[in-house]
């Protein structure tokens, strides 16, 4: 009787929507993933760090509105960790300066208003803006993870270029509302919105406004330089994370996002790096 009490206190208790629960399978699963990435990454040369699971800096990483604030003994605000990036590349180069090595990696969950627990395997390339590295890390890790996904490459240069053309609310390309941006009638536009392949991006650009050559170009190169079967080309995907800015990917697998990283600049270091979604990986192998 005891026994059937103590069982039913263990399954009446509730877990906050948004939270994370690992155990015996998964947990063992979870541990295996981030074992892998550890010994890619160390063997590409990265080093682990673990920052603080409290900053001061969250809101130049995320909206304000996803992040869980209040205030430290001083009256600063403070919030949880959202997202690592800003925090490891501030980090290493304000606090660390003596250390030559700017290849970083981490494992270690973020936290999202009002519940929800992230985990992430991230990994930062300080003054290193090749993409390509990245994205190959990724890859490797998917594969060895025996992962099937597709690649999509972007530019953040290119949604930001059209908005200045058309004046057109940069919001539209953060929501992705692809009948707004066919409701524009404008033909190199609309080509844009639906173009999949490294051919197609090829024929775009002649024929589109000068100020997106370049972008296009950048990712043109990108794509002709990676071996991955499953590639596809989303020029106008605009990522809602504040510090890329130009070349961004991401590794996808049944509509979920397995891992996104690219080109950023914090500090005045232009800079890539990427994240693995490890509650990602653990849900596709379920």
């Amino acid at each position: 009787m005891s026994e059937n009490i103590q069982n039913l206190n263990v399954y009446e208790h509730e877990i906050p929507v948004g939270s994370r629960l690992y155990f015996g399978k998964s947990a063992k699963l979870k541990r295996c993933i981030e074992q892998k990435a550890s010994e890619i990454l160390e063997n590409e040369g990265f080093s682990e760090i673990v920052t603080p699971f409290f900053s001061y800096h969250q809101h130049l990483s995320v909206n304000a509105t996803q992040l869980l604030r209040f205030s430290d003994s001083a009256n600063h605000q403070i919030s949880l960790r959202a997202d690592s990036t800003v925090d490891v590349v501030r980090i290493v180069l304000r606090r660390l300066k003596g250390d030559i090595n700017k290849r970083w990696f981490y494992i270690q969950p973020v936290f999202r208003y009002p519940s929800s627990e992230i985990y992430q395997i991230g990994a930062e390339l300080i003054g290193e803006s090749d993409v390509s590295k990245s994205v190959k890390i990724v890859a490797q890790l998917l594969e060895e993870l025996k992962f099937e996904a597709f690649l999509q490459l972007s530019n953040i240069e290119i949604p930001r270029a059209v908005c200045k053309i058309l004046n057109l609310p940069i919001e539209i390309f953060e929501k992705g509302q692809i009948e707004q941006i066919l409701a524009q009638d404008v033909a190199w536009l609309s080509r844009l919105a639906l173009l999949k392949t490294p051919g197609e991006l090829s024929e775009m650009i002649p024929l589109v406004p000068g100020e997106l050559k370049a972008p296009l170009e950048s990712l043109k190169e990108l794509a002709n330089s990676l071996k991955y079967k499953n590639l596809r080309i989303v020029p106008l995907y605009y990522s809602k994370m504040r510090y890329y800015d130009k070349l961004f990917f991401r590794f996808l697998s049944a509509n979920a996002i397995l891992a996104g990283g690219g080109n950023y600049e914090i500090d005045g270091i232009s800079s890539s790096g990427f994240a693995v979604y490890t509650d990602a990986l653990i849900e596709q192998s379920n």
